[in-house]
């Protein structure tokens, strides 16, 4: 199975391409630039440099979010026309699950991006060798109400994430448990443990109805809302997972 696995989530942007297990090409950048302009030349470069065509793909596998809400649309959207267009399948993969993969050991593994005012997108997981297993839902949570919830599992944890220092003294005056983090350099997204994850995935996309996983309502929603308090419609006009 030839994949094309894409992030655009944050800051960095990664996109690989993997014959089932195996990576033929990998392109990772952590500059702030507009990926709306990289990513498709990026992609064009790394199918390229892994000695394939787009009509040789399989399934497109991309990082549905949490993080940032353009980023998300932007490597969605992508990810969409692209499976449309070639006619194959999409896999979605949670931008945190993504990051897993790359603590150092085994045992509770805690991905997190800032999300500001106190705030983080996170989740709680089990890494067990390649064997990876949820525990805690990903969500939007106030950074002392999660290491709480932390605090209740008690048991060591490894935080994945770039932004640890802004969070490290509240994560010194609160954690009950041992705690460790990784290195800047290893908590980047890796689009080949993205590929790994979805091409495992039997869970496949409907590229019609398939929208980020943003967690939180947008601030153009939250805007609309509070201008039409009113509005019948009482549903989120965004995808959040329970």
């Amino acid at each position: 199975m030839k994949i094309l696995a894409m992030d655009t989530s944050n800051i960095a942007l990664s996109v690989a391409v993997l014959d089932s297990e195996r990576l033929l090409a990998m392109q990772t950048t952590n500059i702030k630039r507009n990926h709306s302009k990289q990513l498709m030349p990026i992609i064009s470069q790394t199918v390229e440099e892994a000695g394939i065509k787009l009509a040789d793909l399989d399934r497109i596998v991309v990082a549905e979010g949490p993080g940032s809400y353009t980023g998300l649309r932007i490597a969605v959207t992508t990810a969409k026309t692209l499976a449309l267009t070639l006619g194959i399948e999409l896999v979605g993969i949670s931008s945190l699950e993504m990051l897993v993969p790359n603590a150092t050991q085994d045992g509770l593994v805690v991905p997190f991006f800032d999300a500001r005012n106190g705030n983080v997108f996170a989740g709680i997981y089990e890494k067990n060798g390649l064997a990876i297993k949820k525990v805690v839902e990903d969500q939007h949570i106030n950074f002392l109400e999660l290491l709480n919830k932390i605090n209740e599992l008690g048991r060591p944890v490894y935080f994945v994430t770039t932004q640890f220092k802004d969070f490290q003294q509240l994560v010194e005056d609160t954690l009950i448990v041992v705690a460790e983090h990784s290195s800047d350099l290893n908590s980047l997204p890796n689009a080949y443990a993205l590929g790994l994850l979805g091409m495992n995935r039997q869970e496949l996309e409907n590229v019609y109805t398939f929208v980020p996983a943003y967690l939180r309502v947008t601030e153009a929603e939250r805007n609309w809302k509070e201008k039409h308090p009113n509005d019948e419609n009482k549903e989120s006009y965004v995808r959040q997972i329970n």
